[in-house]
């Protein structure tokens, strides 16, 4: 069979196209393509597979890839012609096709069937367009300029069937020797006529005159208009914070389905929520942390319900249960400690009563099988943290390297620890059955589920155990100062080795993607510009503040000299202290001060060896937490202008984030202020762009490959200029909250936002509406005024008519998703609103740890059933096109 390639693209002098086909049961090959005129590349190839996959690349003369289609082309070959001219296009990953393609589509036309369509040998062209469309009762049809095609006229339109999700063919005659100009259009089938025709120009392709030669024309890009695409509205709520009548003082899984009910009847199309991984590290209030997972695959056994698990409780346990679950659905928060440790007694008594059948069980012995690269590794690690009361393996008495031999006896019926490790590969199994009885019936209703992707890992986590090569484990994760704190976050997570990950094709971020596609439809990546650079600290720093970018190009020696910079380590990268220093941190309490600290022969001072770290002085106060002077000395020790780095046997030195807001920087002479300001200027903003894309682009197209999941990225903070750029073009949706925008501007137009953004009015890490509305009445009465275009003064509290016009704003526009907090949903209604609004804020970044423990004061039954509120959500998420 011969395949004769025609792309047309326009180079420069120097550069080449290259086909690369991937033929089922074949290996990949390579063919150089030839050009001939107007920016048309030709390739003749033999092919012996009725089905390829095959994408083009862009290379330079020593055949360096410059660019290359992060989406494969598929064709499909009917068996009565033996050759095919085919006429492709570049296809880009942020054509509406490729992401739009996605598990929303597909679990919201679960019925679809697979259209046949006949190639006769009569026909001379099969057109292709991959037009994924939402409405059922839409069709793709073809218009042209010859009378084959109609001749322009809707009411003989060429019908094209839809042979895959969002792919549309039709194989027809075109006997005309003309050039063939043509377009798409939608067609309606309850109105059964043409509704609208796609943007643009006309599309054309050549006549084809050749007998036994079919002319495949494979389009790319059909130009949607707005509302033709995919729109939808959604909630945020975390499944901890869902309070039912049957939960146990905790939100759980089983409980998706009635949250779905209430979506359903408020035309909402998506539910969001936080991660729901395992963090169980020390059965403490600090487990409630979402983003630290103790395993990237495990789910978290809070979200349980004892209530639907296989086996009933033992009845003599009953009425105790009973009793604690009235107690803890009677609490305001999350008591996370008692939740856990209830469940968990409850979780063993049913384990211990029911094992021998549940060793037996056919379907957890699958599970096992399927998960057991996984589960095995994570089912010994909480044995061990158990046995050793800590999941630092660093100090565990045994099995703190892993190696699997050693762990596999752990799951033989002989060992004194198969019961326990077998517990937590059983609740495992239970808590996946039943998220994953959940997510189906919300599929049943049509709604999707996004998820949330944490960007780090626990330090003392089973992947930093089982591979450690995957990580930094000498540095921490956080982020730069921002809105939420002055001294920047420090997450304490280890940094990814990114060279180790790309050896293996990222195969550890592919698995981790597989394994949340189970479950969801869409994908919020935490902190998505931790795939560009990631902000890190050495271990000795406790605080944000002495972070710095890396990868990132650096401020080397040299440098300084260039830039006339008196470089001095002890004065640049030590923290400088004085008199007046002291004074200004300490006051009065500077004797107190001087007891950590030595003093130079000119008159400044240093802190003595076993106190000149932030972790060693926080170490030293750990039993004083309340001691003022303890927290002074922390800053005091992040008062230096530059951070260095040992890079391949040689130091490097990164400027300290505000470097110009230091006291250490207000005691240089006024030109040595200006040089390095120049240089910080440059450092932050100008030298690392290039670096970052690159980075960026080496490895998220491979990783996002690997799921059909609409991804969207949390672009919050200190963002690069090519982040927007990369998102964009690797169509990852942006977020956009209205407080918190880009730039200099006080507040986000939601009007503004572009069909790749997800818009809302607040977050899990941002104060409610209803709280943010006291906080600074001068930007309150900004808002007023110019964002909601109300006269007058503000009043004191939000109300429920303010809350509605900040919804509306959301909706009315078009960004492909509008989700608000289910606390927002509230704040439009007087009645429903929490009467104690600071119980509503779910996380403050400034506070670490942070208790994560809000929880609904409605049940979502009482939402359900109110139907008045739900009809008037429903009529603005339709009204505004979002349904």
């Amino acid at each position: 069979m011969k395949l004769y390639f025609n792309i047309e693209y326009h180079t420069k002098p120097g550069e080449k196209l290259a086909l690369v086909i991937d033929e089922k049961d074949s290996a990949v090959r390579n063919h150089t393509m030839f050009h001939t005129e107007n920016g048309l590349w030709k390739c003749e190839v033999d092919c012996f597979s009725k089905s390829i996959d095959y994408k083009y690349q862009l290379k330079d003369e020593r055949g360096n890839i410059l660019r290359e289609e992060f989406v494969k082309h598929h064709l499909n070959f009917p068996h009565n012609y033996k050759e095919f001219l085919i006429f492709d296009e570049w296809n880009s990953k942020n054509f509406p096709e490729n992401y739009l393609n996605n598990k929303i589509l597909r679990n919201k036309f679960t019925q679809l069937k697979p259209q046949k369509f006949s190639v006769l040998k009569k026909h001379t062209h099969l057109l292709r367009i991959e037009a994924p469309i939402y409405n059922p009762d839409w069709e793709i049809v073809i218009i042209g300029n010859t009378f084959s095609l109609g001749n322009w006229s809707y009411e003989n339109a060429i019908h094209m069937s839809q042979t895959d999700f969002g792919i549309w063919e039709a194989s027809v005659e075109i006997p005309e020797i003309q050039m063939i100009q043509y377009k798409y259009a939608i067609y309606d089938k309850t109105q059964r006529k043409v509704i609208d025709v796609e943007n643009g120009g006309n599309r054309s392709t050549a006549p084809n005159n050749q007998k036994d030669v079919l002319q495949i024309v494979a389009d790319h890009y059909f130009k949607f208009k707005s509302y033709q695409m995919y729109h939808d509205a959604g909630v945020a709520v975390p499944v901890f914070s869902l309070r039912t009548e049957n939960g146990f003082g905790v939100g759980e899984f089983s409980n998706l389905k009635k949250l779905g009910d209430w979506a359903n009847n408020a035309s909402l199309g998506i539910i969001q929520i936080l991660p729901i991984n395992d963090t169980t590290a020390n059965y403490s209030w600090t487990d409630s942390y979402p983003y630290a997972a103790v395993s990237v695959y495990a789910l978290h056994p809070q979200y349980i319900s004892i209530e639907n698990l296989d086996y009933e409780l033992p009845k003599d346990l009953i009425e105790e249960y009973e009793n604690e679950k009235s107690k803890l659905n009677s609490l305001e928060l999350i008591d996370y400690e008692k939740m856990i440790s209830s469940k968990w007694k409850y979780l063993k008594a049913i384990f211990n009563l029911e094992k021998e059948k549940i060793y037996k069980d056919r379907s957890f012995k699958k599970f096992i099988k399927d998960n057991e690269g996984w589960l095995l590794p994570y089912s010994a690690f909480c044995v061990l943290r158990d046995k050793y009361k800590t999941p630092n393996f660093n100090i565990w008495k045994t099995h703190k390297k892993y190696i699997a031999g050693k762990i596999a006896p752990f799951f033989s019926s002989k060992n004194k620890d198969f019961d326990a490790a077998m517990l937590h590969a059983w609740i495992q199994f239970q808590l996946h059955k039943q998220l994953k009885d959940a997510v189906d019936y919300v599929h049943s209703l049509g709604i999707s589920l996004k998820g949330d992707l944490p960007i780090g890992i626990y330090r003392y986590s089973v992947e930093a155990w089982t591979e450690p090569e995957l990580f930094g484990m000498d540095f921490q994760a956080g982020a730069p100062p921002d809105q939420f704190t002055e001294i920047g976050q420090n997450w304490e997570f280890p940094t990814y080795n990114w060279e180790a990950m790309k050896n293996d094709n990222y195969r550890w971020w592919k698995n981790r993607f597989k394994a949340l596609e189970q479950y969801f439809d869409a994908m919020r990546i935490d902190h998505i510009l931790g795939f560009f650079r990631i902000w890190r600290m050495p271990i000795s720093a406790t605080q944000g503040i002495l972070g710095y970018f890396y990868p990132a190009i650096p401020v080397v020696l040299e440098e300084f000299k260039a830039r006339h910079i008196p470089f001095d380590f002890e004065r640049y990268c030590k923290p400088f202290i004085n008199d007046q220093i002291l004074w200004k941190y300490f006051g009065e309490e500077t004797f107190r001060a001087l007891h950590f600290m030595d003093k130079n022969s000119d008159g400044t001072y240093h802190f003595k060896e076993e106190f000149n770290t932030q972790r060693k002085l926080s170490a030293h106060f750990k039993n004083q937490p309340e001691d003022e002077i303890a927290e002074k000395l922390v800053s005091l020790c992040a008062n230096v202008l530059f951070l260095s780095e040992e890079k391949n046997g040689e130091t490097v030195y990164h400027p300290r984030f505000n470097l110009f807001k230091t006291d250490s920087y207000q005691y240089l002479s006024d030109w040595e202020k200006q040089s390095l300001y120049e240089l910080y200027q440059d450092y932050f903003y100008k030298r690392q762009d290039y670096l970052w894309k690159e980075k960026a682009m080496e490895k998220l197209p491979v990783i996002l490959n690997a799921t059909n999941m609409l991804i969207c990225g949390e672009d919050l903070g200190l963002v690069p200029d090519c982040v927007p750029e990369v998102m964009d073009e690797l169509a990852i949706v942006a977020l956009k909250v209205q407080r918190m925008p880009p730039g200099n501007l006080p507040f986000y137009n939601p009007k503004q936002a572009s069909y790749l953004n997800v818009v809302t009015a607040s977050s899990h890490d941002s104060s409610t509406l209803r709280q943010w509305w006291k906080e600074n009445k001068v930007l309150t009465q900004t808002y007023f005024n110019q964002q909601l275009s109300q006269h007058g003064e503000a009043p004191k509290d939000l109300t429920p008519y303010l809350a509605e016009i900040i919804m509306k704003q959301h909706l009315y526009n078009d960004a492909v998703l509008a989700i608000f907090p289910i606390q927002e949903f509230l704040a439009t209604d007087g009645n429903l609103a929490n009467p104690k609004m600071d119980n509503e804020r779910i996380n403050n970044p400034a506070v670490f740890p942070h208790y994560w423990r809000y929880r609904m004061h409605l049940n979502v039954e009482n939402l359900i059933e109110n139907s008045g509120f739900n009809a008037k959500i429903s009529n603005w998420v339709n009204d505004s096109g979002r349904k």
